[in-house]
């Protein structure tokens, strides 16, 4: 198991996926599949679209009950979390759960990324997929949120001895190389 940490636009998402497919993992985005029920019009959509819209983060709540889910999908839970969880209490109800399943967290990758890049990045991925949640004011708030709520979470997984650092800044092989080098996995 494995936690890709950052703020968002750090590229999370592009290197979760990269890394998984790479160790043959699983890869769990609490973003896309919120985005997916907001475009689906789903009972939690329609929760959660507001919240979205507003660059808050959705209740621990429904975040959690959404990775049960995904968790129980999966014959073999070998999973690499994206952008989850985003809070320390996320992160201790996490916790509790791999040791329900008999699971471990082995690493938790940080990507660190200039504020100014992050926001230049969202603002191209808003135009290029016409993402509503992305305009600068909700990045911007998004950013803030981040600051407060999920970054305390890098001190958290640092006293657990699991956290790896990398750039998120360069070629985006490069940054791939760099994470499964310092994960052991290269």
């Amino acid at each position: 198991m494995m936690i890709f940490l950052g703020p968002p636009g750090a590229g999370k998402g592009t290197q979760a996926a990269r890394v998984a497919e790479r160790l043959g993992l699983t890869k769990i985005s609490t973003g896309d599949i919120l985005r997916a029920h907001v475009r689906e019009g789903t009972e939690l959509g329609k929760k959660v679209a507001p919240i979205m819209e507003r660059g808050d983060l959705v209740p621990d709540d429904l975040i959690l009950a959404i990775i049960k889910e995904e968790l129980k999908k999966l014959p073999v839970p070998r999973v690499i979390f994206d952008g989850f969880p985003r809070t320390r209490p996320q992160a201790e109800a996490l916790d509790r759960l791999l040791g329900d399943l008999g699971l471990r967290l082995d690493a938790v990758v940080l990507l660190e990324v200039p504020t100014d890049e992050l926001v230049q990045r969202l603002m191209k991925r808003a135009q290029e997929e016409g993402r509503v949640d992305d305009n600068e004011e909700t990045i911007r708030r998004r950013l803030a949120v981040y600051r407060e709520e999920t970054e305390p979470l890098i001190d958290y997984y640092a006293r657990k001895g699991v956290l790896f650092t990398v750039q998120g800044v360069g070629p985006v092989d490069q940054i791939t190389e760099c994470v499964l080098k310092v994960i052991g996995a290269a």
